[in-house]
């Protein structure tokens, strides 16, 4: 992909318009600089009427009454970037005070011979400017005839973009409005780093291209979709973009969100499908459910999440699996991508032990049990499980009320408590691990029974308060 808009050196090495450039040290790349205009001027200064990125043209009728330098300076400050002088029109050759000056501001001087018109080099670099924007016209279209002849092919997104980035000549990337990567081309396009950018630019959750650091040459990201409604985002190995690279750029886009929305369609029927099935196995009727649709291999499990269970995610790390109304049935070999959805979305699920289809309601209530059980990630319900861990937040709820009064009074009142307890209630051992005197303690229990209203030197009022400090945790 030839993005690059004529130079100055590319204006020299026209031959036909026998420009000589001077000799002399000049910074690195000041003859490779994007040339936007020739101007011709004799004006002492010219510079309110520059544009920039500009090569000046004079023959230097106004240098007898300026000064060389403050000349060049000005040119210099306005980012003038090389000055032609046309000689033997009034003086032969190049003047030495000026090649000096130009040297030192790092401004190329070049020599236009008195055969060269000042019209002929601003003729010749227009010339440059019309073929370089009909060649990267001719390439746009190029580009887009290719990329629509590959989306007629076998999973056309796929193939579209990766002619794309053979188009571009960089990698371009693909992701899902989870964050997930779709596609790349080449393979290793989606570094860590483009990862992260995609995802936070779709948390802000609004249309937009951006422009990152990434690599030697920058990439820029485009979301797909409406603000509010952002279906992914298509990543291009490359910070500068003009106009013809950004219409390829574009109609690849719309097809993406034409197949995306094809995709949305398709995937709202398989949804109401998987629910229909999901009534299937609820009912007992496992077989009915395997003739509707293709069901994971037995054993299975089944995860129960609040959080919003997104297909299309398990459909890439769990094949087969169906999701609806909050539950996932997942083969037993895939039970590993419930903890990686735990990780990836900072989500909680409840997982069954391995069953049968025709036992999904006990399986059901199982992940159903799990999910209410306290912790994080992925709650399995065959792992050791106390009749506290049981509880669900009602009893939680109900448990921080009856420890208010406690709280109220004196917040260290209950670490005490805790601790007399988890030392089978015994006096002396609790004091010396709670650094207090024995009477000390004995006194905190006795205040701790008038706030709660109980007799905390028998066992039931004992056991309640155990059970509301582990409940209220």
């Amino acid at each position: 992909m030839d993005t690059t808009t004529p130079t100055l050196r590319t204006l020299l090495a026209r031959p036909a318009l026998k420009l000589r450039l001077l000799p002399a040290e000049l910074p690195d790349g000041a003859l490779d600089r994007a040339l936007r205009w020739v101007h011709s001027s004799d004006l002492a200064d010219p510079t309110p009427f520059l544009a920039d990125d500009l090569v000046l043209l004079t023959t230097g009728t106004q240098l007898e009454r300026t000064p060389v330098a403050d000349y060049v300076d000005r040119l210099a400050q306005r980012g003038v970037i090389g000055l032609g002088f046309g000689s033997d029109v009034h003086r032969a050759g190049v003047p030495e005070d000026l090649a000096e000056a130009c040297a030192a501001r790092g401004i190329p001087l070049f020599e236009v011979p008195y055969g060269t018109p000042f019209i002929a080099v601003a003729r010749a670099h227009a010339e440059a400017i019309a073929e370089q924007a009909y060649s990267r016209r001719t390439w746009a279209l190029e580009a887009q005839r290719a990329l629509a002849i590959a989306s007629l092919r076998p999973q056309g997104l796929d193939a579209a973009l990766t002619e794309l980035s053979r188009r571009l000549g960089c990698g371009v990337t693909m992701f899902d409005d989870a964050g997930g990567l779709v596609h790349e081309h080449p393979s290793g396009a989606a570094t860590a780093e483009l990862t992260a950018h995609a995802a936070a630019l779709l948390a802000r959750g609004a249309t937009a291209s951006e422009t990152i650091e990434h690599g030697e040459s920058g990439a820029t990201l485009f979301t797909l979709g409406g603000t509010g409604r952002l279906r992914g985002v298509i990543g291009v190995g490359a910070a500068a973009i003009d106009p013809e690279t950004r219409t390829v750029v574009t109609s690849v886009i719309a097809m993406a969100g034409l197949a995306l929305e094809q995709s949305e369609r398709l995937a709202l029927r398989e949804r109401r499908l998987d629910a229909a099935v999901l009534t299937l196995l609820r009912e007992g009727a496992a077989n009915a459910a395997r003739r509707v649709r293709e069901l994971p291999d037995e054993p299975v499990r089944i995860a129960a999440t609040e959080t919003p269970p997104n297909p299309d995610w398990w459909r890439r790390h769990a094949p087969g699996a169906l999701v609806a109304d909050g539950l996932v049935v997942l083969a037993d070999a895939d039970a590993g991508a419930a903890d990686e959805f735990a990780a990836t979305f900072d989500a909680k699920l409840g997982l069954s032990e391995p069953g049968d289809l025709g036992e999904f309601s006990r399986a059901e209530a199982q992940a159903t049990a799990a999910l209410r059980r306290s912790g994080t990630g992925v709650i399995r319900y065959a792992a050791p499980a106390g009749i506290l861990d049981s509880l669900g937040p009602d009893a939680r709820l109900a448990a921080q009320s009856r420890l208010a009064g406690l709280r109220e009074a004196d917040p260290g009142l209950e670490e005490q408590l805790r601790v007399w307890l988890e030392h089978d209630a015994r006096i002396e051992q609790a004091a010396a691990i709670l650094g207090i005197h024995r009477h000390t303690l004995r006194a905190r229990i006795a205040q701790a029974s008038v706030i709660l209203q109980t007799d905390l030197a028998t066992f039931p009022a004992r056991a309640e308060l155990w059970a509301a400090l582990q409940a209220a945790r």
